[in-house]
């Protein structure tokens, strides 16, 4: 009897570390659901994945910061028969502009693309993961949510909830075999900055801060398949997050764990 072949629903797949993420995981076997708004992007990598690969490779064009965004993605998997088993939030973008100056509809759009539609993506798969005693999930925060706030930024704390959340699943999953893992890259040679229009500025910095995509992947992987809450790629960025934050990523999970006044 052959093994069932698992899928992958990889969010902000057309480029940096979601479309390193659809190559990782196309070389081990996995069949693919790419999400993106550039929909003739996620076609041409499909194409190359699947003829690299001779994988399954979906693709759906969605902007997630559209409240009906997830629904839609879940809704299509299921007409095609798709049962996802490996969710990857990675689609994500940040505020440049003063808070009091950006329009809400702004704000309220970071919002909904990193927290709502996040959540959202992890709680309507786990039905399925859940029912296969089987499923991985990694968020994609940042190094930066172990600093602290950032003037105008409501990045930092975004990211700081994912950080969050991703734990707090998994002290919950994990009994029913399914890890999440918070993935909290630092500087990363993606197309993040220029769209952002931050590549100036980031071109100052030292060489030394910066990874590749390919390299946050592999290391963010290993940790979801391991089965570590938390994943710090890099020792740089492993020495940022210790001395940032004095108290070890490891006990602040054990004592979120086992000291949680809220606990039922």
């Amino acid at each position: 009897m052959s093994q069932k072949v698992r899928t992958a629903l990889i969010t902000g797949a057309s480029a940096g570390i979601g479309q390193a993420f659809a190559e990782h995981l196309a070389q081990q076997g996995y069949a693919l659901l790419l999400v993106a708004r550039r929909e003739e992007r996620l076609k041409e990598l499909a194409a190359e994945l699947k003829q690299k690969y001779a994988i399954r490779c979906d693709v759906f064009a969605a902007d997630l910061n559209d409240p009906k965004a997830p629904a839609a993605i879940i809704s299509y998997a299921e007409k095609q028969g798709i049962e996802i088993d490996v969710l990857i939030n990675n689609a994500g973008l940040s505020g440049k502009t003063a808070f009091a100056e950006t329009p809400w509809e702004q704000l309220s759009a970071e919002i909904q693309l990193m927290i709502t539609s996040v959540t959202e993506l992890c709680h309507r798969v786990l039905p399925n993961m859940k029912k296969n005693g089987w499923g991985r999930i990694i968020n994609l925060s940042s190094l930066a949510a172990f600093s602290p706030p950032g003037a105008s930024l409501l990045y930092t704390g975004i990211k700081h909830y994912v950080l969050d959340i991703s734990q707090s699943l998994d002290m919950e999953l994990k009994p029913f075999g399914i890890h999440v893992t918070a993935l909290c890259p630092g500087f990363t040679h993606t197309e993040f900055h220029d769209v952002m229009g931050t590549r100036d500025a980031a071109n100052k910095l030292p060489a030394i801060l910066w990874q590749n995509a390919e390299d946050v992947v592999k290391e963010g992987w290993h940790a979801v398949m391991k089965g570590n809450p938390v994943c710090v790629p890099g020792v740089v960025n492993k020495v940022l997050a210790s001395t940032i934050r004095p108290m070890p990523v490891k006990l602040q999970y054990y004592l979120g764990k086992n000291m949680n006044p809220f606990a039922h």
